[in-house]
């Protein structure tokens, strides 16, 4: 069965106890067999693979991810009942919770590590990834939503759909801004202003995002990473009066927000009691639990939402397996579909696809191996390819618009030309 999630407390404590020199990448690595050629494979026994994740279940704002491990946990419980990964079965020790600290973060990634010994951290999902150094460095395989830079370049860690902040050299996703400019009848002659929490996350999704919008031909009337990042202002006033004047004194066609739910709803419920009709977009609000509160739903009502994967309306057969596997991980109780449960699954799928390929004779070397000449065709998140996925994103996804109450699909899923980034 699968191990119910630790909790932070007992993590503090493992911790005190296990010193740097406990770190190294060769423990708990099964002794092998005759014939098995040398390599790392701490977490892996003849019976099982243990696998871990870091998530960010509680915050100060009270925005929380913690269905992620929901959807790694329905993926890596359909593994197992497949038959596991050649003959393993996936032992899920669920999320630790490192409340969007970083500091929590990089204990959680050496917690897993040093005292679980976890051969993969999947999934991993907040907006702080301390841990990515030390998870690189121990040569932990670890997959999560390629949002964050740790996610680009590393040989060790994966998105999910790719890498989605990339260096220079790298590409970047065009499905925003050319989605946008669908909805618009086209992006000549159009305004789009871009705002962000003042973050390094927050900052480089502007100069990512900046760059996209214009290449598809907007003019980028507005774009700030100017938002407190620790708090959600009590007071729009001065964001929106910026933004309605950016566009030439006139307001954008677009407002496009790299910000979480909790701050969308306050900008955009200041935006509508401004009297703006234009259009308003952000990549975060995939979430029929927000529509629960009457106050939510209208604040949202309108929206276009980001995805980088099929539409939870989707036909396609492998959205309805999603369905089914989330609902046997619930104890077959129908739950609402969000976003961070569609990010934990495809994390874990990623993973066990890798693994897969691995073979029997699992190792980090034998997973690297495998995963330097990995692709397939056809899944939620469209066609993925590895390495590419450490420096490009796999270029897909689509746009859904809340109305009146209920999600619908305003830009079917599609794979677009990813554009150099600069």
């Amino acid at each position: 069965m699968l191990r119910p999630i630790r909790t932070l407390a007992a993590a503090a404590a493992a911790l005190a106890l296990v010193s740097a020199c406990n770190s190294a990448s060769t423990n708990g690595a099964s002794p092998g067999k005759p014939g098995d050629a040398p390599g790392t494979s701490r977490g892996v026994s003849a019976e099982s693979i243990r696998v871990g994740g870091i998530v960010s279940m509680t915050s100060s704002s009270g925005y929380s991810k913690k269905d992620t491990d929901l959807g790694a946990r329905a993926r890596y419980l359909r593994a197992n009942a497949e038959g596991g990964i050649n003959g393993r079965r996936i032992d899920y020790l669920g999320a630790e919770d490192d409340g969007q600290d970083p500091a929590k973060n990089l204990a959680a990634a050496r917690k897993l590590v040093q005292q679980d010994k976890v051969f993969a951290v999947s999934p991993m999902s907040s907006v702080t990834f301390s841990g990515a150094d030390f998870l690189e460095q121990e040569k932990v395989p670890t997959f999560g939503w390629g949002t964050l830079p740790s996610f680009c370049g590393p040989k060790h860690i994966y998105g999910f759909n790719g890498c989605l902040v990339p260096t220079p050299g790298g590409t970047l996703n065009q499905t925003w801004p050319e989605g946008i400019g669908q909805i618009l009848g086209g992006a000549q002659g159009k305004s789009v202003a871009i705002i962000a929490n003042d973050s390094d996350a927050g900052k480089f999704g502007i100069r990512t995002f900046q760059q996209g919008f214009t290449s598809a031909g907007f003019k980028v009337s507005y774009a700030k990473a100017s938002v407190p990042g620790t708090a959600v202002p009590s007071d729009w006033s001065a964001y929106v009066k910026e933004i309605l004047s950016s566009n030439d004194g006139k307001a954008p066609d677009a407002v496009v927000s790299v910000m979480q739910t909790p701050n969308n709803i306050g900008l955009f419920t200041a935006l509508k009691r401004s009297g703006y009709k234009g259009l308003l977009s952000d990549p975060t609000d995939y979430d029929p639990g927000l529509l629960a509160k009457d106050a939510t739903k209208q604040a949202l009502d309108g929206v276009h939402v980001l995805l980088q994967f099929q539409p939870f309306e989707s036909a396609d057969p492998k959205m309805a397996q999603f369905k089914a596997d989330i609902k046997a991980a619930a104890g077959g109780q129908e739950v609402p579909l969000n976003l961070h449960m569609l990010t934990g699954y495809m994390s874990a799928d990623l993973f066990v696809s890798i693994a897969q390929k691995a073979g029997r004779n699992l190792t980090v070397e034998s997973f690297q191996s495998a995963a330097q000449n990995f692709s397939d065709t056809g899944t939620l998140v469209g066609d993925r390819a590895e390495p590419k996925g450490q420096k490009d994103s796999f270029g897909c996804g689509a746009l859904v618009q809340l109305k009146d109450g209920a999600y619908e699909v305003s830009v079917p899923f599609k794979c677009y030309e990813p554009i150099p980034f600069k």
